[in-house]
């Protein structure tokens, strides 16, 4: 049963989203997609009826790492990469707290890669949002790990050279079971991924399309923009058909290939049917834009790629402790010492 959570300015009214907003001044450039995902953020936490007291956002470095300022709710600023080392520590210590983690595409794949993957092999309950706006913003334009090869930068005057990860390639291999992608510039859609993630029960990591419009704007103007997005974005949806370009085109699968099909010579329910638990097709989904480099040769998904039920970490640590207390070996000393003794001579 749902219970109303009241604010606390003892009005006796419902939590709402001005109840999350800090009285601290927002720090970011103006038109930066930050603000969006902030704004849907605080729409979504009023409705999960839960205390603000009991939810706490971790943030590593970067532009984004700024949000826990914003958010009245416990928060911490932490350092760089290490986010997601935090909340797994402080997960485990209060497994009863909601946990967001605030991170960039530099902060989680880069210098946090490996806290990154770990956290979601070993499925904390967590939410993972990955600002990625293909730049390091913070420090004034250079390519980041998901910047696209050849892109110019400060860095890289004439061109990336490296291969950029694929977050949500990534996400899958580290055996992620809530894997999604969404965008600043779509709200409903943002919020109901943002409510999909939280009631997975698990880690659920988001793959945010964030524009930073000072250092890298119109990264993502091709999903983005009127005149291109219906030809260039796909929704996946439980059970539906993958079909895009206003329900003019669709996806069939050639074997394990994804090829575009024209919905005037194929009906939609003869195209791939989207089903976020099988885990072999959301590894085809999330390597779309790596079918053929050309931009837009096969729309960019966006939705839940991938779920699957898994026990939490916490859950098994918390089992694993309730299950030695029953025993009679409880003794710390007896412990640390262990059952073998070594004589030195």
């Amino acid at each position: 049963m749902s219970v109303q959570v009241l604010n606390s300015s003892g009005n006796g009214n419902p939590l709402t989203a001005k109840d999350y907003a800090t009285d601290q001044d927002v720090r970011w450039c103006p038109g930066c997609g930050d603000y969006s995902i902030l704004k849907q953020v605080q729409t979504v936490l009023p409705t999960l009826d839960i205390p603000k007291e009991k939810t706490v956002f971790v943030s590593g470095i970067g532009c984004a790492a700024r949000y826990p300022y914003y958010m009245n709710t416990y928060g911490m600023h932490s350092i760089h990469g290490r986010a997601t080392a935090v909340a797994s520590g402080l997960k485990a210590a209060r497994p009863d707290l909601d946990v967001w983690i605030i991170t960039g595409d530099g902060d989680a794949l880069s210098i946090g890669g490996n806290h990154f993957i770990h956290l979601l092999r070993r499925n904390f309950n967590v939410n993972v949002l990955l600002f990625n706006n293909e730049i390091y913003g913070l420090t004034k334009g250079q390519y980041s790990p998901t910047s696209p090869k050849g892109k110019v930068t400060k860095s890289t005057p004439y061109g990336s050279v490296d291969h950029p990860f694929n977050p949500i390639a990534l996400a899958l291999g580290a055996e992620g079971t809530f894997v999604a992608r969404s965008m600043d510039r779509d709200p409903k859609h943002l919020r109901d991924i943002l409510l999909a993630a939280h009631e997975h029960k698990g880690t659920s990591f988001i793959d945010i399309y964030q524009n930073c419009n000072v250092f890298n704007d119109g990264a993502f103007g091709l999903f983005t923009d009127k005149a291109t997005k219906d030809d260039h974005t796909l929704f996946l949806e439980d059970g539906k058909p993958l079909i895009f370009g206003k329900e003019t085109k669709g996806i069939k699968l050639d074997g394990f290939k994804p090829i575009v099909v024209s919905l005037e010579e194929t009906a939609a329910d003869e195209c791939w049917i989207h089903d976020p638990k099988d885990k072999i097709k959301a590894s085809i989904l999330s390597g779309f834009f790596e079918y053929d480099m050309n931009q837009g040769a096969l729309p960019r998904p966006f939705g839940i790629f991938y779920k699957n039920e898994r026990a939490t970490y916490e859950d098994l640590l918390t089992e694993q402790i309730e299950d030695h207390k029953k025993t009679d070996n409880t003794d710390l000393d007896k412990l640390l010492s262990g059952e073998n003794t070594w004589e030195v001579k």
